[in-house]
């Protein structure tokens, strides 16, 4: 798993490729502070670069971020960044996103509002939504649709406001997904997988040089095949299909072109969750004082005609240019659609006819349709340099980014009142009337035109002075038509636009060359409908004086984090460890009309603060590691006069701890063994302070999770490996609705067995 060789020609042909070159000229830009010669301008040819250091390979441990607006390898930059390899997901046996997740503590995941169950990626991270901060490659992903990992070359949580990197966001950070791309080495790997449940999956990546290394060209093709029932549940079914072909030409020289493109569809049958009645803490007036058992977490309340099907396709092509040795020009354009079109059944309220006879309760159940289209169209320029100024050197990345992004909904007629279900035991073959489009529709666009820069200022040998700066200017339009019976049909026609600024400053100290210890903060604005191109009319409401806080005359919520912390490459650079201390505030979550002035006051505020400790790579050259630590306190400082019982409660899907540790060690005998385990505290489903009742499910109980792995290497092509997840087969509850009237099953006991090829 280690091997000590010249770096080969092509391994860092991706997007690694000019940070190599970077790395070579910061080490010259040294030598010239010291009276050291410069090197020559000439454009850097990279398959001459040596490189005389171990290179640690299929580990778990990642030294830097794929995107050029991190000027500094993990270690040397001031802000809580965990990156899962690819290895680690293979080690694990994470097919997607949410899967991947599981190995950064801090992380939970949600089912979505009453009205709307989500189907995708629903992820919390330190106290906030982090669904609509999904990117790929630095891109936004739009859509709330499940993310497959087959490729991806990593995937990468960025913790804290990120507003001079990505521009609107939410307070808590994002999630990139790195995309493979062509090298000069051919290769050939994938794998086939079956497992419980009749989960069957098969994945393939082959990359092959193209007209010899001179031509500096290579094709890469990824594909995905993946369908089963969905584990512990009746009905419900995943089923997903993808392919991700791209071609380079230039790999190893001055000039480098990426074409690439990726297609995922999907045709699942949804799950609209499980009721809540029984589970601990539940109440419920109807019952009185009778004690409700749980229901059997199989229970299946939808229609086997409900269905999920998802198209995205994405086109990106990048180039890649050195103006000179320590010079590198960038440029990414792409272009995606994202469509999905549902139909789900969702157990809501409950009727207790006969209170003594659980037997006859009933549920009601509500069908929700959606027929949504995400598109994105952006182009990025930027440049990475290193330079002197004085005796420092200075590593800089600037540029500027085009960016339009959309989304169009159809609105149907609200199902109403559907066939009763019985609690216990609800019918599979219920019969449900269609749903109908009801002519309201609604649409809504942000075009974005933004300047950035990065810099990180060498004071010595010593110290780091980073900072980071975006500046961008937004338009959102957001047009509703209402539904084809309301006459006049009139259109109604919302729109905002400002300009916002956003920044990160962080001071780094150097006590040894493997350590760092850093101190910074960061901010993050979020302008009305930016998460969902979505306004509303300003208008307070009638009752409560309240305006949307999607109003275009709003202020944008403002976030802000400070962060110490402290990181250490150990047992020769093998393992990085890390600890660090946050504070992030949000402010801005509330507005509200004075009825006499009609003036609007915003307020409302959150805070999260707590601890991380994390670790990742190699304890031996064959014992590997990854795991983290999170400890949490989140907080509604401020909070609205009509929500009394909000103020000073934590916030909810936010548990005080969670943990989470995978290790795996590998045999001389080419046998393979790991495990891990995950834990997460308890967690409320709802912000309140205790002045105020709960009912229903008021809590998520915490949980330990614990995973196993062992493989077998029969030959170095072909390899043998077995996952068993949830070994104590632990009932546990992963998410719950926001009406806390239902609740999403965590993965029970599951086996599968994969056979992976490499050649």
């Amino acid at each position: 798993m280690i091997r000590n060789r010249k770096l080969p020609a092509g391994r860092f042909n991706n997007s690694y490729a000019p940070r190599v070159g970077v790395a070579v000229m910061s080490l010259a830009a040294f030598e010239l502070a010291r009276g050291a010669q410069p090197a020559p301008e000439a454009p850097q040819v990279m398959q001459g670069i040596s490189v005389t250091e171990e290179i640690f390979e299929d580990g778990y441990k990642v030294d830097k971020a794929s995107s050029d607006k991190f000027t500094q390898s993990v270690i040397d930059t001031p802000q809580t960044i965990t990156i899962i390899s690819k290895e680690l997901m293979q080690d694990r046996g994470a097919a997607t996103l949410s899967d991947a997740l599981r190995n950064s503590p801090g992380i939970t995941f949600t089912l979505g509002e009453n009205g709307n169950t989500t189907t995708g990626d629903a992820v919390f991270m330190r106290g906030f939504d982090t669904s609509s901060s999904i990117f790929a490659d630095g891109i936004r992903d739009l859509g709330t649709v499940s993310r497959d990992v087959f490729n991806t070359e990593q995937v990468e949580i960025v913790k804290g406001p990120s507003g001079s990197d990505n521009g609107r966001s939410t307070p808590t950070g994002y999630l990139n997904m790195a995309s493979k791309v062509p090298t000069l080495q051919n290769a050939t790997s994938g794998s086939l997988t079956g497992g419980s449940e009749g989960r069957g999956r098969f994945t393939f990546d082959l990359n092959h040089g193209v007209g010899g290394n001179a031509a500096g060209a290579a094709v890469r093709f990824n594909a995905m095949y993946d369908k089963g029932d969905k584990l512990g549940r009746d009905v419900a079914m995943n089923k997903r299909w993808g392919i991700a072909p791209s071609f380079a030409i230039g790999l190893g020289s001055a000039t480098r072109a990426y074409i690439y493109y990726q297609h995922v569809e999907q045709n699942n049958i949804p799950d609209g969750g499980i009721s809540a009645v029984g589970q601990p803490g539940y109440t419920n007036p109807l019952l009185g004082t009778t004690v409700a058992e749980p229901v059997d977490s199989s229970n299946f309340y939808g229609s086997k005609d409900d269905y999920d099907d998802v198209k995205a396709d994405m086109l990106t092509v990048r180039f890649e240019h050195d103006l000179s040795a320590n010079t590198t020009l960038r440029n990414i354009s792409r272009y995606g659609r994202t469509t999905e079109q549902y139909v789900l059944t969702g157990i809501n309220a409950i009727v207790v006819p006969y209170p003594a006879d659980p037997a006859t309760w009933l549920g009601t159940r509500s069908r929700q349709a959606k027929d949504q289209e995400n598109q994105i169209l952006t182009n990025q320029t930027g440049i990475v340099t290193v330079f002197l100024t004085g005796a420092f050197q200075q590593d800089l990345s600037t540029g500027i980014e085009i960016l339009y992004e959309s989304q169009s909904n159809v609105a149907f007629i609200p199902s109403g009142t559907t066939t009763l279900a019985n609690l216990y035991n609800p019918s599979t073959s219920d019969v449900f009337a269609p749903m109908v489009p009801s002519g309201a529709h609604t649409a809504g666009d942000t075009t974005t035109a933004a300047l950035y820069g990065f810099d990180t200022l060498h004071l010595g040998q010593k110290w780091l002075l980073s900072a980071g700066i975006r500046f961008e200017h937004y338009m959102t339009d957001f047009t509703s038509l209402p539904a084809s019976t309301v006459t006049p049909q009139t259109a109604s026609v919302l729109s905002d636009s400002a300009n916002l600024l956003s920044g990160k400053l962080g001071l780094v100290y150097k006590p040894l060359p493997n350590g760092s210890i850093y101190a910074a903060v960061a901010t993050s604005q979020l302008p009305p409908g930016g998460t969902n191109f979505t306004l509303n009319a300003p208008t307070p409401n009638a009752t409560t004086g309240v305006v949307g806080i999607n109003a275009p005359n709003l202020d944008p919520q403002k976030a802000t984090t400070m962060e110490v912390g402290t990181k250490w490459e150990l047992l020769e650079n093998r393992l990085v460890v890390m600890a660090a201390a946050f504070d992030t505030t949000n402010k801005n979550d509330q507005a509200i009309s004075d009825p006499a002035t009609g003036a609007i006051d915003q307020y409302g505020e959150r805070n999260v603060r707590g601890l991380e400790f994390g670790a990742s790579g190699m304890l031996t050259a064959a014992w590997q590691v990854s795991a983290g630590l999170s400890l949490m306190h989140t907080q509604v400082t401020q909070a609205a006069v009509t929500q009394p019982g909000q103020a000073g409660a934590g916030i909810n899907f936010s548990p005080d701890v969670s943990f989470t540790a995978w290790t795996s060690y590998r045999f001389p005998i080419g046998l393979t063994v790991g495990g891990g385990a995950q834990y997460v505290s308890t967690q409320a489903t709802a912000i309140n302070n205790g002045s105020v009742p709960v009912t229903f499910f008021p809590e998520i109980p915490s949980y330990w999770v614990f995973d196993a792995m062992a493989a077998y290497d029969f030959n170095p092509k072909v390899s043998l490996q077995l996952n068993v997840n949830n070994v104590t087969d632990e009932d546990y509850i992963s998410a719950v609705n926001n009406g806390r009237s239902r609740y999403s099953l965590g993965t029970p006991a599951a086996a599968q067995l994969t056979v992976n090829f490499r050649f």
